[in-house]
């Protein structure tokens, strides 16, 4: 499984506005306010083409991830807490439902295989499909913001099913 071009620059862009909006600098000299964010400047601090940066924003927005204010004192911020964000919600925001093979992945529960009326494994799909997403919900956007000691990652432990799958 690989994820799409579009969600892993989901990921990068939404480190980056966590890292502004939670880490970043207290305040303009001179001032009380944080410096804005804006989808230029998530563009200058990640690499991403602008125009790429808009299309994240926009989806990421509507997702519920982000919150947009117009204005002079406009920009945006995380819609919740770095810590109460998942990688199973970004994802999700620009790909849809996180699913593995496309007879799952339809809304209206039909996909394009040809085995689908036939087959015995798409029944289980469900339960793998649910496994990967609780193994990415459990990684909180701050986890990618502050990095992981040496020492936690070792300590980190997945569930026996997860174990098994990998």
């Amino acid at each position: 499984m690989r994820l799409s071009s579009m969600a892993d620059y989901a990921v990068v862009a939404m480190t980056a506005a966590a890292r502004h909006c939670g880490t970043g600098p207290a305040a303009e000299p001179g001032t009380k306010r944080r410096p804005l964010l804006n989808a230029s400047l998530l563009a200058e601090e990640t690499g991403l083409p602008a125009p790429t940066v808009q299309k994240l924003v926009s989806r990421l927005t509507a997702a519920g991830l982000l919150r947009s204010s117009r204005g002079a004192g406009g920009g945006l911020r995380l819609a919740r807490p770095a810590a109460a964000i998942n990688l199973a919600e970004i994802i999700e925001a620009m790909e849809g439902p996180i699913a593995l093979t496309t007879c799952i992945g339809h809304a209206e529960g039909r996909g394009d295989c040809a085995l689908e009326d036939a087959c015995r494994v798409r029944p289980h799909w469900g339960v793998v499909n649910a496994a990967l997403r609780g193994a990415l919900a459990e990684v909180p956007l701050s986890r990618l913001v502050h990095g992981i000691a040496a020492e936690s990652a070792a300590a980190i432990t997945l569930s026996p099913s997860l174990e098994a799958a990998l």
